[in-house]
């Protein structure tokens, strides 16, 4: 049977062609409304990343007490330092100190909460005192905190010098960590599931990868600019990744490799000069350098601006031949270093017996060579500078033989004396005191043999000195002596050294370290290569 087609009428194929237009419209607004929703999705996540600064950090470790100055981002110190080196209020509006300068009062905001809303008080500030005072953490010691009523407390410390502790402590909340076993300290579950009052706020942590944290809205100096902000951890690889463009700030990067990031313009590398110095110690109970001006010879046949070279350091850094306390270094009042002087350097060494008679290049004295052995911690920057200074020395006539030992060894050589000169670090605001010294260089029993009644007489004065003021006139007193006797040689001042995105603005010389002053800074117009 054959199926009789009929030809459809004009109105059932209009109709059709009406159905079709609909259908075709509906279709590209569908079409369009993805497309937007795309678009709306992809600028979300372009907006997240431009409000993110994804900070690298070696591992979770950053954010603890006395590792780096990452713990700033979540909590909070009682004052910090300004660009003038003077400080100003943060925890603290306000404090009063006793006419000896080692009791401190402050007096708190009333408006700090921590994360989770619980107000900040003067019991917090105890309890993270006597924690981080407590034999099982040793982080500070101090003679004690004294809770006066809420908002009030009164610190007292051994020494004025250790007022430090004013903007280097950043403060933990009592009630959620009283009652932890201290022992513990270091692997307690608080340190990736932090809770402060500091401009950013915990938002999940990511084991062995990342933690990430949010602007705190209720932050008491207002809101961050920086809405997310991400410690990758990446644990050597931070260049690797500030390169490839996944993280924007390498904290702690090396000063080997300071050229190949500036040999890139999306990046800028700050400098945070750290109140301490690599030097050489002289065994001044040796024959060699029994005299001053034997030592002042060897420092002035330096070029300490070629060690900043060889330490791809800029020559702007700032570093001196005297004592002083931090707050002049900050206020950029450094005394003067000496120069580089080879002429004056073979002047004194002639005029103390030492010449040159064999032809060799080496001076002589009582028949003996200019030459000794000096021992070189591995592991860092000082092998490349004993080198240099090695080429420097021989210049003027003396040899240096460099013993490169595992950093350990170094360190327990200094302490018992067992060198004849060591590379290492001091401190430059307590006489020429090292960690590994005790009291130090200057001490009146010391490894170096050091010596000089009048150095003794100006450090008991700053010991027992009760205001900055007169520190800081015995400083410039003991500069004198330093420069006279120069017990040590300092080559460099010690640089912390990070990598920035250019697109993050507001950093200054004074507040280099972007993991403590973020809660400061910026980002450009969202643009991002």
């Amino acid at each position: 049977m054959r199926v009789r087609r009929t030809a459809p009428s004009r109105a059932a194929g209009h109709r059709r062609v009406v159905l079709a237009d609909v259908a075709r419209r509906e279709w590209l607004l569908q079409m369009l409304a993805l497309a937007a929703a795309g678009c709306a999705r992809r600028d979300r996540r372009g907006t997240a990343r431009a409000s993110t600064v994804i900070m690298a950090v070696a591992s979770v470790n950053d954010i603890k007490p006395d590792q780096t100055d990452a713990d700033f981002l979540i909590f909070s110190p009682l004052a910090e330092h300004d660009e003038h080196g003077e400080l100003v209020p943060r925890l603290a509006q306000s404090w009063e100190r006793s006419a000896d300068g080692l009791e401190w009062t402050y007096h708190l905001r009333r408006d700090v909460r921590w994360h989770d809303g619980v107000p900040v008080t003067a019991h917090d500030v105890k309890f993270t005192l006597d924690l981080l005072s407590h034999p099982d953490v040793r982080q500070y010691h101090f003679e004690s905190a004294t809770v006066v009523d809420d908002y009030t407390v009164t610190v007292r410390v051994r020494h004025f010098d250790s007022i430090g502790y004013q903007d280097d402590i950043v403060y933990y909340p009592k009630h959620l960590l009283e009652g932890l076993d201290t022992k513990q300290f270091w692997s307690w579950d608080f340190w990736t599931h932090p809770v402060g009052s500091g401009p950013f706020r915990f938002v999940r942590y990511q084991p062995g990868t990342m933690i990430e944290f949010e602007a705190n809205p209720q932050y008491f100096r207002g809101k961050p600019k920086i809405e997310r902000l991400v410690l990758k951890f990446v644990g050597a690889a931070g260049l690797t990744e500030l390169l490839s463009g996944q993280v924007d700030v390498v904290l702690h990067g090396s000063p080997s490799q300071i050229p190949r990031v500036l040999a890139d313009a999306r990046f800028r590398v700050y400098y945070d000069v750290v109140p301490m110095a690599w030097v050489i110690y002289w065994k001044h109970s040796l024959p060699l350098f029994r005299d001053p001006r034997v030592r002042r010879a060897l420092t002035l046949a330096i070029d300490r601006t070629e060690c900043l070279r060889i330490s791809n350091l800029p020559a702007d850094v700032p570093w001196s031949d005297g004592v002083f306390m931090p707050r002049v270094l900050f206020g950029g009042k450094l005394p003067a270093p000496l120069p580089y002087d080879p002429a004056e350097a073979n002047r004194l060494l002639d005029e103390a017996g030492w010449h040159e008679r064999n032809g060799d290049g080496v001076r002589m004295r009582d028949g003996r060579p200019f030459r000794f052995t000096a021992t070189v911690p591995s592991g860092n920057d000082l092998p490349a500078l004993a080198v240099l200074v090695q080429a420097h020395l021989r210049r003027v006539g003396v040899e240096m033989e460099i013993r490169v030992l595992d950093g350990t060894l170094v360190r327990q050589r200094r302490r018992t004396g067992q060198f004849e000169a060591v590379f290492g670090s001091a401190l430059p605001w307590t006489g020429w005191q090292s960690q590994d010294f005790g009291r130090g260089v200057a001490s009146r029993s010391n490894a170096t043999g050091y010596s000089n009644p009048e150095a003794f007489r100006l450090i008991d004065a700053a010991v027992a000195a009760t205001n900055p003021d007169d520190l800081d006139s015995i400083y410039r007193e003991l500069t004198e002596v330093y420069r006279a006797d120069l017990p040590v040689t300092r080559l460099v001042t010690y640089v912390d050294v990070f990598f920035v995105n250019r697109h993050l603005q507001g950093l200054r010389r004074f507040q280099a370290r972007p993991d403590r002053f973020m809660e400061d800074l910026s980002l450009d117009d969202g643009s991002r290569r």
